[in-house]
């Protein structure tokens, strides 16, 4: 590429030095004679034509501009291809995170949950088992009540028991100080009958 543009340029010097016309060279103005010829007008230059190089090195110049817009807008076709990626990478990187959050949210709600019923299950199997002990305490301490009036009403019959059995040899002395009492007086005036005296005296010395 750099050898044809080289080989552009040497043709458009050589155009150039083909078509640019040799400059004429000064012509000599004739000594104005005194009061002997009337002065001529000078003869004006041959106009010189424009050199058609500006017009070359324009073309030139918009070949250049050519690939340059088309490489900017490549690369701006390629930046928009980049960000395009880009915006899209994010975007599924946003989806992939959502979901991971949704399905945090769901496992902690699903642990929490799970946690929660076994919680109610314990304070279930705690109160049912605090119900069963407090039942078999108050059945023991009904039969503890019931044993203790048994027991009670064992005791009051045995102290009853006593009394009567007490009342009863009290009874059996009773009868028995009145018979030898009895026997005593019936002694007492046979001796005074007979004259005699009893063979012990204090007796009950």
């Amino acid at each position: 590429m750099a050898e044809e543009e080289h080989k552009k340029v040497t043709e458009n010097v050589t155009t150039v030095s083909e078509t640019t016309p040799s400059a004429p060279a000064p012509e000599e103005k004739p000594v104005a004679a005194v009061d002997v010829a009337p002065q001529e007008k000078p003869v004006a230059p041959p106009p010189v034509l424009p050199s058609p190089a500006p017009a070359e090195e324009k073309l030139e110049d918009s070949k250049a501009i050519v690939p340059i817009v088309a490489k900017e807008a490549g690369e701006e076709k390629k930046e928009g291809s980049v960000n395009r990626d880009a915006v899209l990478a994010r975007v599924e990187t946003e989806k992939r995170m959502s979901l991971i959050k949704a399905w945090e949210e769901a496992e902690k709600c699903k642990v929490e949950n799970k946690a929660e019923k076994k919680l109610s299950s314990i304070g279930s199997w705690e109160n049912n088992k605090k119900a069963a002990v407090e039942a078999e305490l108050k059945k023991m301490e009904e039969q503890l009540e019931k044993k203790k009036a048994e027991y009670v009403e064992l005791m009051k019959n045995k102290i009853a028991q006593i009394h009567k059995q007490a009342e009863e040899k009290r009874a059996m002395i009773e009868a028995r100080r009145g018979e030898e009492v009895l026997k005593a007086e019936e002694l007492a005036a046979k001796y005074r009958a007979t004259g005699t005296a009893p063979k012990k005296l204090f007796g009950c010395m």
